[in-house]
């Protein structure tokens, strides 16, 4: 009995501190900042976090990583702002016009930290974990006062899938006592390394397009929310001290005045923690508001105010280094009270303008669906022959959360189409697209539509153009009259199976959806043909690069059933002919009908690879089209069994170490015994001047006076002048080659470098840009002259094989709608 009540006693006394939240360092069993936190400990802090504090905090999973870990967010605020919750955020979405309804009630502002957008910027999730614990900690008055006011809401790792590779990585090598010599394995951090997801994406250029699974999840949830505030997390380079706003120049002009206002208002908050503590920081430098596809952008131009947070440090950084600039050592510890100390000033700032940052955000949205700035009032999207890239436009929209319908009936109307500028009668038939700009999203809209974005100041380190009829390669209209979208009707229905087989079925190719169709054909065995040259017959004109699916050589294969059954899971239009001749152009017995075939795959991958342009053709791939591709090492290259691949794609990288004489024969070889060599952007640098390669290098360049004398002020715009951070140009296609086939009459790219390239003597010059190709962005003086009558797509043909030169990567960021187009003529044609 004595024993019992000692229990009982124990128990009475012991449960209230178990109902206590633990702290970070209690939970992990080390002190946060001595080591880095595996993904999965920081979700069951939070996870353990909310078993405590139910009344003030909710945690959900709004998605997964492509490689299965969960993306958590964490709703923050007082009991009685949690107990209404859905109350509030059906009353913010009624305010601003994004449910039916009028809110019967106001809100609270509502801001949304993102921590770790970039995997080994890993100080951002170890602070999240900080800043929970003192957020639930009711012995903290500051914090106490911010969930009694705001409606916080915490993203601890926005990029599980990189942040776990740096982690994985940086435990396995960092000596016990940290070592913080630069040279150091543990500041080495071997390639692709932690920055990207797994398919080593840049999720922080991600939030416009949504390419990227984790963005797609996301951005539903953020839709739902639509914070009056975004804050980002990040981290540059270790020899840096901390950026917070306001931010550089140049700042996109659909920025507010209150925007701006708030922008230097943070600011503020922020440089008091700073200076109290002596810490450095800078502002107005390097991070500007512009591309409007980041993770201060993007909600930017949503209406919110958003903001990036910059902590020196890193990947190289790990947990500690030495600093000579400095003459100090940067620690986690350091970078973690530094992300945390803006955190609370961000937190600050909002509560001190509380009512305004509500009341600015309601008529942000309310003006924009009653008197959308801009002179197009509305959007009219041609569908006609593009009904597949139509409906992905549509599915994106959807994704942004626009409304948007059709047309309903034919008319006539001045429009201004939106890559050549030219104002023109066009004729709008009732299946068009039609977005209106009398929205309360039209100012995010209105940005993404802009085909020439005015840029106030020419240093800037990322995309200056992004006209959405650019990148998804439809004919766009902008109109000055308001026009009403009508419903949006169903889909046509599925291909039916035909009473008897026919000759053959035909689908065209035109769309980029059309290469996993035929990846999927190929894949299953189905032989198919294509007609190098457009014909005619039963009074349809077919253009060159028409898919011809015959019954001869399919007879082992359900081969009605399999085809049409393909063709409806990719929204893929058949027609069904009972004859191979045809009215005009060539027989389907004709040698410019020829067999396609089921290429083995080779994408080169590791060290001196662009880990970004390997990870878009991974994506491509594995995601897009659904087709097997090898990846294999580099370094492995003169070890291939060379016999068993058909095509090698070597992405964008620096080669001088990885492909010698010795490899350059090997490869050359294999081409000439039927392989196709795809070479991309800097991998061209390895055939340059090489004997039996055609590839040969402008020499334009002319030493200039004032390049002798320039500035060391001015070293900053200087360098300016001789870059293209992201411009927009139409590239001059070969339109017979099938290398451009189904790109249609315009083919628009983002150029980013020029490697100027002269013509090629013996081969085909498939893409070039001519003396007047630019269309829009920023491009430097100096670099402007290189990118005139410059090679940029181009085909050899070598023995059986061919090498094809690729200056401009297609598949950038897989935004480029046409560019996925040609790289699928680039594996299989």
């Amino acid at each position: 009995m004595t024993k019992l009540i000692r229990c009982l006693f124990f128990l009475l006394f012991v449960q209230p501190a178990w109902a206590q939240n633990q702290t970070p360092d209690q939970f992990l069993g080390y002190r946060l900042g001595s080591k880095f936190a595996y993904h999965h400990l920081i979700v069951d802090y939070f996870k353990s976090i909310q078993a405590n504090n139910a009344d003030r905090m909710k945690l959900i999973q709004y998605g997964t990583t492509y490689e299965g870990r969960p993306l958590m967010l964490a709703f923050i605020s007082s009991p009685e702002n949690m107990a209404k919750l859905e109350t509030i955020r059906t009353n913010h979405l009624k305010s601003i016009g994004l449910l039916p309804g009028k809110p019967d009630a106001g809100v609270p502002p509502i801001v949304w930290l993102s921590y770790n957008v970039h995997g080994n910027e890993a100080v951002s999730a170890n602070t999240s974990m900080k800043v929970l614990y003192e957020l639930l900690n009711k012995g903290n008055a500051l914090t106490q006062q911010f969930l009694k006011d705001i409606v916080i809401l915490v993203d601890p790792c926005i990029n599980p899938d990189g942040y776990e590779r740096y982690t994985q990585w940086y435990n396995r090598v960092q000596n016990a006592t940290p070592d913080v010599t630069p040279f150091a394995l543990e500041h080495d951090e071997p390639w692709p390394g932690g920055r990207f997801n797994h398919y080593l994406f840049d999720l922080n250029r991600d939030w416009a397009w949504q390419t990227q699974k984790e963005t797609q999840e996301r951005i539903t949830l953020y839709n739902q929310w639509m914070p009056h505030f975004h804050a980002d997390f990040h981290e540059m380079g270790p020899s840096r001290s901390y950026y917070f706003p306001p931010a550089a120049k140049p700042y996109n002009k659909d920025v507010t005045s209150w925007q701006r206002e708030f922008n230097e208002l943070i600011g503020e908050y922020c440089r008091k923690y700073f200076d109290r503590n002596h810490w450095a920081y800078f502002t107005r430098n390097d991070y500007d508001l512009f591309y409007p596809s980041y993770g201060d952008t993007w909600p930017t131009a949503n209406g919110a105010i958003g903001v990036t947070y910059e902590q020196g440090g890193g990947g190289r950084a790990g947990l500690a280094l030495e600093r000579a600039s400095e003459h100090d050592t940067l620690t986690l510890d350091s970078r973690i009270a530094h992300h945390y100390a803006s955190t609370l000033a961000t937190l600050e700032a909002v509560m001190s303008r509380k009512e305004k940052v509500v009341s600015e955000f309601i008529q942000f949205h309310q003006d924009a669906a009653a008197a959308p700035l801009g002179s197009f009032k509305t959007y009219v999207i041609k569908t006609g022959g593009q009904a597949r890239n139509a409906r992905a436009f549509g599915q994106w929209l959807d994704r942004q959360g626009f409304s948007y319908g059709v047309a309903g009936k034919a008319m006539s109307a001045k429009g201004t189409e939106l890559t050549s500028l030219n104002e023109q009668t066009i004729r709008i038939e009732d299946n068009d697209l039609v977005i209106s700009a009398y929205q309360p999203k039209s100012n995010l809209l209105r940005i993404l539509f802009d085909p020439k974005p005015a840029l106030e100041d020419s240093v800037t380190y990322d995309v200056t153009s992004w006209g959405l009829a650019y990148i998804f390669g439809l004919k766009a209209y902008g109109l000055k009259e308001k026009l009403t979208p009508a419903a949006v009707r169903p889909a046509a229905s599925d291909n039916a199976l035909p009473e008897s087989s026919p000759y053959a079925y035909l689908a065209n190719w035109s769309e980029s959806g059309d290469a996993a169709f035929l990846a999927e054909l190929l894949k299953e065995g189905v032989l198919v043909k294509t007609s190098n040259t457009a014909f005619e017959m039963d009074k349809t004109s077919y253009s060159a690069g028409t898919l011809i699916i015959p019954k001869k050589g399919n007879e082992g294969i359900p081969f009605d059933k399999l085809v049409t059954s393909l063709a409806n899971k990719h929204f893929v239009r058949l027609t069904p002919v009972k004859t191979g001749f045809v009215s005009s152009g060539p027989d389907f017995g004709n040698d410019n009908v020829v067999a396609l075939k089921a290429p083995k795959v080779v994408a080169v991958a590791g060290d001196g690879i662009s880990a970004t342009a390997f990870g878009a053709i991974w994506h491509y791939f594995e995601q897009q089209i659904k087709y097997p591709v090898t990846i294999v090492n580099a370094a492995k290259l003169n070890t291939l069994p060379w016999n068993e691949i058909d095509v090698l794609i070597l992405p964008d990288g620096r080669y001088n170490d990885i492909i010698g004489e010795k490899q350059l024969e090997g490869i050359q070889n294999w081409v000439k015994n039927g392989g196709k060599l795809v070479a991309m952007e800097r991998a061209t640098d390895a055939f340059v001047n090489k004997p039996g390669f055609g590839l040969t290098k402008k020499f334009s360049d002319k030493r200039r006076d004032d390049d002798t004398f320039k500035k060391f002020g001015e070293q900053q715009r200087e360098e300016a002048s001789d870059s293209s951070p992201g411009s927009m140009y139409q590239i001059t296609m070969d339109r017979t080659h099938p290398l451009s086939f189904g790109c249609g009459d315009e083919y628009f790219t983002i150029v980013r470098d020029a490697y100027e390239r002269d013509y090629l003597k013996e081969g085909w010059n498939v893409g070039y840009l001519k003396d007047d190709n630019y269309k829009a962005g920023f491009v430097g003086s100096k670099m402007a002259g290189k990118l005139k009558n410059t090679l940029i797509i181009g085909a050899q043909e070598m023995g059986r094989g061919q090498v094809i030169y690729l200056m401009d990567d297609p598949i950038f960021r897989a935004m480029l709608e046409k560019g996925k187009m040609l790289f699928g003529n680039v594996v299989f044609r």
